[in-house]
């Protein structure tokens, strides 16, 4: 399994519902129900990509998710999950409002477009290209990118709890300086979200 992955899984709870927005070939969901027993959907666009999923034997729906979740009822999901695809969303604010709506938890991962790196091309006056980054500004997906700093004001403004958080760097570790100054020096951020209590849903 990716490494950048790894931390997700330790988030999820055995037996769990999942649903894997942009799931790729599977690789996560797959991993999942091998070690956890989850239970779950992926949605994914790509046709070569759905069709590894089936192969893998993985549950997947094939979805552009800048449709939103609305084939999905509140609460249908213990965790919905989105690896590196918020930034290339038309209205990740909405994508994370679908995902908590969806899911009693959100776990989201994201490139940090405050990091050092970034900041550096930019001074020069270049568009960056980082370990995070590494598509070239007219060829990349990336069209709403933001920083640690950014998400998590976002978070505030809308009531999204925070309930953890890992800063990485772009071997995905953590390190002194993402304690320090997560904003400059975290290179991938994950987070993980609580959706806004639903009256009457079982904790």
């Amino acid at each position: 399994m990716r490494r950048d992955l790894e931390p997700i899984v330790e988030w999820i709870r055995p037996g769990a519902r999942i649903l894997d927005l942009g799931c790729g070939d599977g690789q996560l969901l797959k991993h999942l129900a091998g070690t956890r027993g989850v239970r779950g959907y992926g949605l994914e666009i790509d046709p070569l990509n759905v069709t590894r999923c089936i192969e893998a034997g993985v549950n997947v729906i094939q979805a552009d998710l800048d449709e939103g979740l609305r084939d999905f009822g509140s609460a249908s999901f213990d965790y919905v999950v989105m690896t590196q695809a918020l930034q290339a969303l038309q209205r990740p604010d909405e994508a994370l409002s679908e995902i908590l709506r969806v899911g009693r938890y959100g776990i989201v991962t994201f490139p940090n477009f405050g990091h050092w790196r970034v900041r550096l091309a930019l001074a020069r006056g270049r568009m960056p290209m980082t370990p995070a980054l590494p598509a070239r500004w007219y060829d990349t997906p990336n069209i709403h990118l933001c920083t640690v700093d950014d998400f998590e004001a976002l978070c505030a403004l809308r009531g999204w709890k925070i309930i953890d958080r890992r800063l990485l760097d772009q071997s995905h570790r953590e390190g002194l300086g993402h304690r320090l100054a997560p904003n400059l020096f975290t290179e991938v951020a994950m987070y993980l979200l609580e959706a806004p209590r639903i009256k009457g849903f079982a904790t």
